[in-house]
């Protein structure tokens, strides 16, 4: 599974990054998020997908892609259901005025689009029979 290292490495850390940014948009809009929240934020979006990437480098890659596909999958769903399903001031339809609107939108889909490739890269180390 020799790409697949190669493969969740670029999509968690381009993850990592876009979530930096959605951060900080929430920082700059005021967008509050409870203490639950940050806690699943951490947790499983931050820190599950950087100790998949780092397990991915190992013989532990089978792990590595369960963890990447489960903690992708929690990612989107929390994703999806806070910035395009529940209205809420996390809603990108409902944002408090600001300059920081479009990069909040932006990162939101961004997040969803990466997420997405990551339960892709972690379904196909799952799927596959060897480490070929």
């Amino acid at each position: 599974m020799h790409k697949f290292k190669k493969y969740s490495t670029a999509i968690v850390l381009a993850h990592l990054a876009v979530a930096i940014v959605h951060g900080l948009a929430h920082e700059r809009l005021a967008i509050h998020l409870t203490s639950v929240q940050k806690l699943f934020i951490m947790v499983v979006i931050i820190v599950a997908p950087l100790v998949a990437m780092s397990l991915s480098w190992t013989r532990h890659w089978k792990v590595a892609g369960t963890l990447l596909f489960l903690s992708m999958s929690g990612s989107l769903i929390f994703g999806v259901a806070n910035h395009f399903l529940i209205v809420s001031a996390d809603h990108v339809s409902h944002l408090p005025a600001g300059q920081w609107v479009l990069p909040f939108q932006v990162t939101a889909v961004l997040l969803a689009l990466t997420e997405s490739v990551g339960c892709l890269v972690g379904l196909a180390a799952l799927l596959a029979k060897d480490r070929a």
